[in-house]
């Protein structure tokens, strides 16, 4: 019996990596249940699992999953009752947005942050391209980080193109595992070609397969960035459905609304039009951002963000 972390899954088999550096594919055993996940995809990445060598062959199959530290978890599709592990056991996420070229939403980003809380997993939010902003657009690149840096988030500037915030997104990636996440386009395989430039040719090759017309697969993989620094490449993610949050919890994910619940009236309050609600009071006040209010209105509705 060996134990290893799952690197990268294609549905049926799983590359898993042992302390010594070897790398094995896996199958899952024959009678391998998991209780009570209803999930695509029973194994992550991420995952910590154990390992029995196949008699006379190079390959394993996975005898136990180990219980997991966390995981980032949405919606197949927004038509799907299925859902998808994105990733499992990581250190933070790296939510890597561009307000242009293409557009993230804050819809997406909000969807994305409150999923992180709900699971515990610290965000830093990378606002890349900055090389492309004009002075209008570095104004609400400003306001943005002025929202999410007041929300308790690390919020960076970086441009690939002009290897401008570099130093500093390879300094919080150092020594820890690290999800990447955002749309397509944004700049991961730049961002990461900057640090490690043999990685970040298979990271594009992972997001190629992903965009071939395969919009609710998305193959996850895990690579060493440098000795001991690992990302999880996420493809790009279209949409990003809630799973298992329950409307009375929503707003606890909200970091301005979780330090105001015990305020409101009623503890049952869902922050709608209720009477004595100290999340509506701050919204007039405006401690509460607008836009941000709305997003959380439109996860109540459990509306899909789209890109």
């Amino acid at each position: 019996m060996m134990q290893g972390v799952v690197t990268k899954s294609t549905g049926s088999w799983y590359t898993v990596l042992f302390k010594d550096g070897r790398h094995m594919e896996c199958r899952l055993k024959g009678k391998f249940r998991l209780d009570g996940i209803k999930h695509t995809n029973p194994i992550a990445v991420g995952d910590k699992v154990t390992v029995e060598q196949e008699p006379d062959k190079d390959t394993g199959l996975i005898v136990k999953l180990t219980n997991r530290h966390n995981y980032i978890i949405r919606k197949s599709n927004n038509l799907s009752k299925q859902t998808q592990v994105l990733a499992a056991n990581m250190d933070q996420a790296m939510l890597i947005v561009t307000l242009f070229f293409p557009r993230t939403s804050s819809g997406f980003m909000d969807r994305f942050l409150v999923t992180a809380e709900a699971y515990h997993i610290p965000v830093t939010i990378v606002f890349n391209k900055i090389d492309l902003h004009e002075e209008e657009a570095l104004t609400i690149l400003a306001q943005y980080e002025k929202l999410y840096q007041s929300l308790g988030y690390k919020t960076l500037r970086t441009s690939a193109a002009k290897r401008f915030g570099i130093d500093e997104f390879q300094q919080v990636l150092k020594d820890k595992t690290t999800l990447l996440a955002g749309h397509s386009g944004v700049g991961k395989s730049s961002l990461i070609n900057c640090i490690n430039p043999e990685i970040a040719q298979r990271v594009g090759a992972v997001s190629n397969y992903s965009e071939k017309g395969m919009h609710t697969t998305t193959f996850a993989e895990m690579f060493e960035l440098l000795p001991g620094t690992f990302i999880i490449d996420t493809p790009g993610i279209k949409d990003l459905g809630l799973v298992d949050i329950k409307e009375q919890e929503l707003s606890h994910y909200f970091p301005e609304m979780r330090e105001l619940i015990n305020e409101c009236r009623f503890n049952n309050c869902k922050h709608l039009n209720e009477p004595g609600c100290a999340v509506l009071r701050a919204l007039e006040e405006g401690h509460i951002d607008e836009e941000r209010y709305i997003n959380y209105l439109s996860m109540l509705r459990n509306e899909d963000i789209h890109h």
